[in-house]
């Protein structure tokens, strides 16, 4: 059975988001997890390999920082790189929502 349209929507936009959130500062996997959960009903298990993937690309660099309550988390800092992927994946998915928009406006 083909995928719902939700589930491929998210697909195609979890790097965008991604790269959003740590536009506006460095986190780490678990905390993207829980707001990409909270806010499009993302699975956790999908952000990890995504995050290695946006490393092994140069989207993303990370550090270890101590943690109050645990080991040192990992978190993940945008680079110049990452930051100009989201730029412009912003005015592609700003481009296309507007088109999609249009169109669904004009059906009667």
């Amino acid at each position: 059975m083909a995928e719902s349209i939700q589930i491929q929507l998210k697909k195609g936009v979890l790097e965008m988001c991604v790269l959003a959130l740590l536009s506006h500062g460095d986190g780490y996997a678990y905390e993207i997890a829980s707001r990409l959960a909270d806010e499009i009903g993302m699975g956790e298990g999908t952000i990890y390999p995504l995050m290695r993937r946006m490393q092994n690309d140069g989207l993303v660099t990370t550090y270890l920082q101590e943690s109050a309550s645990g080991p040192p988390r990992k978190y993940y800092h945008l680079t110049a790189d990452g930051r100009a992927t989201f730029i412009a994946q912003r005015a592609e998915w700003q481009a296309f929502a507007g088109a999609v928009a249009k169109i669904l406006g004009d059906v009667k």
